[in-house]
């Protein structure tokens, strides 16, 4: 099944969801959802799902709800970064304002447990997937503030300390995605736990490389501003590794960029091209490979076509430039 087939029939059912009035609210809840995006987290529940013998059917609510939670935060990451662009179009503050921006973001949260109360899985199913969200949601916030906290203190942190913070901001969305796939195929404990440590450690690999593209990525491919991470002064996997490495004019290249909220265009492309001098790039996806391994231990057990599908994430992810 490819992820277009997911990425359809989750958009039919977000866009139901995502109806009301007053029409303003709603038009910039369903913004980003109308405009792009690459329903990684929707497909993961599905798949997940029917690897376990159940259906897409079965999985949707689950897969409505994760993608709502997803664009919650980008809505409000884009407002924290002050960014203009997502998916090639405005982002949603920029487009409808900041009030009208942050009530969109929480309809889409609570739309997302509408959704999944709508279920057919039986009451325990449904409790034990709510509660896996809203942990879920509470770990990004908690690794959001990390970030924001790491970006504004003057000193370096450890890989671990970056590790650790993107393991709550990004990776406990895709352990939720695949937990709730599972529990969505009534699967058992063992089962639940197994997709749940795919998919925390394929959110790794993949933050790992979203940072990389985010520093020294093509905007075109993209569909949002690249050095902006620069700017804002985010002690990324990237720029960790580009300051361990750098010497001389080089390291105070990046310095003259990193966090410099008035850092020119020049400026930014100077600390781009050291970062792609150290071959940051390779390093970078050296370490998301090493994630992708252990993600992929995960599905030993298993097989099946949904569970092929589930391993070719993993390539896709680390060597993705979009």
């Amino acid at each position: 099944m490819r992820v277009e087939e997911v990425a359809a029939a989750t958009d039919r059912y977000l866009l139901r969801a995502l109806r009301g009035s007053p029409a303003s609210l709603y038009g910039a809840a369903s913004h980003l959802v109308r405009h792009g995006g690459k329903r990684l987290r929707p497909y993961m529940v599905v798949r997940s799902c029917q690897m376990l013998g159940g259906t897409m059917r079965g999985a949707m609510p689950a897969a409505a709800a994760v993608e709502m939670v997803h664009n919650f935060t980008l809505v409000h990451d884009d407002m924290m970064d002050n960014d203009e662009v997502r998916h090639g179009v405005p982002t949603v503050h920029e487009k409808f304002g900041g009030d009208a921006a942050i009530l969109a973001g929480d309809v889409l949260f609570s739309r997302a447990f509408g959704a999944l109360a709508s279920s057919r899985i039986g009451p325990d199913g449904v409790a034990g997937m709510v509660s896996r969200l809203a942990g879920a949601c509470a770990e990004v916030c908690e690794g959001q503030q990390a970030d924001i906290e790491m970006g504004r203190s003057g000193r370096i942190p450890s890989e671990a300390a970056y590790v650790a913070m993107i393991s709550k901001k990004t990776a406990a969305l895709f352990e939720v995605s695949c937990a709730m796939g599972a529990i969505s195929a009534s699967a058992p404990r063992r089962d639940v736990a197994r997709l749940a440590s795919f998919g925390r450690n394929l959110g790794i690999a993949f933050q790992m490389t979203d940072d990389l593209m985010g520093t020294v990525g093509d905007s075109g491919a993209t569909g949002k501003p690249v050095g902006n991470d620069i700017r804002e002064g985010k002690k990324s996997l990237p720029v960790l590794l580009a300051l361990g490495a750098a010497r001389g004019a080089e390291r105070r290249a990046l310095r003259a960029a990193l966090g410099n909220a008035r850092a020119t265009a020049r400026q930014i492309g100077s600390a781009a091209d050291v970062m792609r001098s150290l071959g940051v790039d390779a390093e970078v996806r050296r370490r998301a490979r090493t994630y992708a391994r252990r993600a992929g231990r995960s599905l030993a057990p298993y097989g099946g076509p949904a569970r092929d599908d589930l391993a070719r994430l993993l390539d896709r992810v680390v060597e993705r430039v979009s």
